[in-house]
C-alpha cells in the first residue's frame, strides 16, 4: 500500500494506479461474464470482485467502469477495452469525473499515514452519491470500493443500505479478498465475480514478456506472490525478491543469526521508502517459520517451538498495527522469536 498521500492507498508499490491500468492478465472469462451483463442492458446493480491481492480485481473494476461511464471500446483490447486517449477515461485518470465515487481508507493526516480502515463517514458518501443526477450523456453513476474488507462494521451498514434500495443507473464495485469476511446481508445482494491467479509460470512468463525482468527474478517474484500478476510485480519493483531472499538466509542461520545482521534487516523495513516491504518482510518470515515446523514434522521431530513462534509473530505484527508499534522495534522483536526458536531447540 502506498503511504503517499498524492497516490493512493489502493496503488501498490511499483505499480500503476488502478485507474491507469489498461491491461488485464488472466481473467478473460470474468471480464467476458460481466460484457455480456452490460450488453444484456440488464446490468445488476451490486458486483463482487474477489480473489487475492494483486491478482487485477481492482483493474477489473476499473475497466468496468469506464465502459459504463461512456468510454468507446476497443475490441481488440478486450470485452471492456478502451483507450487511454478518450476523454472518459482521461477524466478518470484525473479523478475529475463527478459520476465515479472511489472509496478506500482515508489519509490519516495526524499520523502522515493511511487510516487501516474504511470509516463510516467514507461509506456514508455513497448513498449521497447515487441520489445525485449523472451528469453523463448515459446517465449511470459508479462507486468502486477498494477494498471491502477495509470497512469496519458502521461502514458496512452504510454500504447495505445503498444495496438494499438500488439506485437506477447506479452501479456499486466490491472489491474483496476475503469475501467470507463480509456480512452476509451485503454478499447475497451482489453477483460475483471471482478471480484466480494464473499458475506461477503463466505470470513469470508475463513478467519477463511485458515488465522486461530478468527470468529468475520474474520466476521469484511469481512464486512469492503466488502467480497474482501486480503482487508480483510489486515485489519485482520494490526490492521484495532480494528482501525475502535475505529474511530466508537470516532464518537458515538459526541461534547464529547475529544482531548487527537483524539490524540490518530492521532498517530496510524501517527507514524511508520501507513501509511497502512490511508487509513482505512479515510474510516472508512467517513462511520461514513455517517451513521449519513443517521440515521437523517430516522428521517427526516436535514442532511446537516453531508453532509457537509462529503463532506470537501474527500476534505482534497485528498489534505493532492497531498500536502503530514503532516499526524497527517490532522487526527487531519478530526476528528474535525466530532466533529465540532456534535457542530454544538446541538448548
Amino acid at each position: 500500500m502506498s503511504q503517499d498521500p498524492d497516490i493512493g492507498s489502493d496503488v501498490q508499490p511499483g505499480c500503476l494506479p488502478p485507474r491507469e491500468r489498461y491491461d488485464l492478465f488472466g481473467h478473460e472469462n470474468a471480464e467476458a461474464s460481466f460484457a455480456r451483463a452490460w450488453q444484456s442492458g440488464r446490468l445488476h446493480h451490486a458486483w463482487m470482485i474477489t480473489g487475492p491481492r494483486g491478482v487485477g480485481k481492482a483493474s477489473l473494476a476499473w475497466r468496468a467502469a469506464r465502459r459504463i461511464l461512456g468510454a468507446a471500446p476497443m475490441e481488440d483490447h478486450g470485452p471492456l477495452g478502451s483507450s487511454p486517449q478518450d476523454p472518459v477515461c482521461k477524466l478518470l485518470e484525473a479523478q475529475s469525473n463527478p459520476d465515479l465515487l472511489l472509496l478506500r481508507p482515508p489519509w490519516d493526516d495526524k499520523r502522515k499515514r493511511w487510516r487501516a480502515e474504511i470509516t463510516v463517514e467514507e461509506a456514508r458518501k455513497a448513498p449521497h452519491f447515487f441520489e445525485k443526477s449523472s451528469g453523463a450523456k448515459g446517465g449511470w453513476r459508479v462507486c468502486i470500493v477498494d477494498s471491502a474488507d477495509d470497512m469496519n462494521t458502521n461502514a458496512a451498514n452504510a454500504i447495505l443500505k445503498t444495496l438494499e434500495e438500488p439506485p437506477q443507473r447506479g452501479v456499486l464495485f466490491l472489491v474483496t479478498h476475503t469475501p467470507g469476511r463480509l456480512p452476509a446481508t451485503i454478499r447475497s445482494r451482489c453477483r460475483r465475480l471471482d478471480l484466480r491467479a494464473p499458475s506461477i509460470e503463466q505470470t513469470a512468463d508475463w513478467l519477463s514478456r511485458t515488465q522486461s525482468v530478468d527470468a529468475a527474478d520474474a520466476k521469484a517474484a511469481s512464486r512469492l506472490a503466488h502467480g497474482a500478476p501486480g503482487r508480483a510485480l510489486a515485489l519485482n519493483t520494490s526490492g521484495g525478491v532480494g528482501l525475502a531472499r535475505d529474511v530466508t538466509a537470516a532464518l537458515n542461520k538459526g541461534s547464529a543469526l547475529a544482531e548487527p545482521e537483524m539490524r540490518s534487516l530492521a532498517d530496510r523495513i524501517s527507514g524511508k521508502g520501507g513501509e511497502a516491504l512490511r508487509g513482505l518482510f512479515y510474510e516472508a518470515l512467517a513462511q520461514g517459520l513455517r517451513d521449519q515446523a513443517k521440515q521437523r514434522a517430516a522428521q517427526g521431530e516436535d514442532v511446537t517451538t516453531w508453532l509457537k513462534a509462529w503463532r506470537d509473530l501474527a500476534a505482534l505484527v497485528r498489534d505493532a498495527d492497531a498500536l502503530y508499534l514503532d516499526p524497527k522495534q517490532t522487526a527487531l522483536s519478530a526476528l528474535g522469536l525466530a532466533r529465540g526458536a532456534a535457542r530454544k531447540e538446541t538448548a
